[in-house]
């Protein structure tokens, strides 16, 4: 197994390589721009997880992430919390993003939620219903702040409530606010 992390920054590349060893096995190769990842990418590298610290020195990051997820990579976006936001409604499904400052219990949940890469056996169905639910959640809190101008404390509370007042589960109230603001 092929681990891909690119990163400009030496120290962050440190970083996540030590996570990475602590999360799941394989070899972990490295580039510094979007440049070279086309480069390792296009050759003989076919990594099954792509880590991407953005911003890179030649490109954000985000389209390089769009493209490695077309070969069946897992992908780990990592940028800032602000950013973050603006990007999760436009990425495929199979980008994950880790916002920064994150943990080594963040990066490690970040790498489960690609089961077949990370070797993690999940013990149930009930956790990969579960991280999909948050994901559904997270897409509706994004559109809240994208379309109402929400804080993310007011998109969480707001789907909070709605569920509550509705008695609906806070997965189909996301349903909703998806359906009706995605239309």
């Amino acid at each position: 197994m092929t681990n891909l992390i690119i990163s400009s920054n030496y120290e962050n590349i440190a970083l996540i390589e030590q996570f990475l060893k602590d999360s799941t096995s394989g070899l972990i190769v490295t580039a510094s721009s979007g440049n070279e990842a086309r480069r390792l990418i296009s050759g003989d590298t076919k990594p099954e997880l792509v880590i991407i610290d953005t911003p890179l020195s030649d490109e954000f990051g985000q389209d390089l992430a769009e493209i490695t997820s077309v070969f069946s990579a897992g992908v780990i976006l990592i940028c800032r919390n602000d950013i973050s936001e603006n990007i999760s409604h436009s990425l495929p499904e199979n980008v994950v993003i880790l916002a920064r400052p994150f943990s080594r219990e963040d990066f490690r949940n970040a790498v489960g939620s690609f089961p077949e890469i990370s070797g993690i056996k999940p013990e149930s169905a009930d956790i990969l219903t579960k991280i999909e639910e948050m994901r559904l959640i997270n897409r509706a809190k994004c559109t809240l702040m994208e379309y109402l101008d929400f804080t993310e404390p007011q998109a969480h509370r707001y789907i909070e409530k709605q569920a509550m007042n509705n008695r609906r589960t806070r997965r189909e109230t996301a349903e909703k606010i998806l359906d009706t603001y995605k239309k």
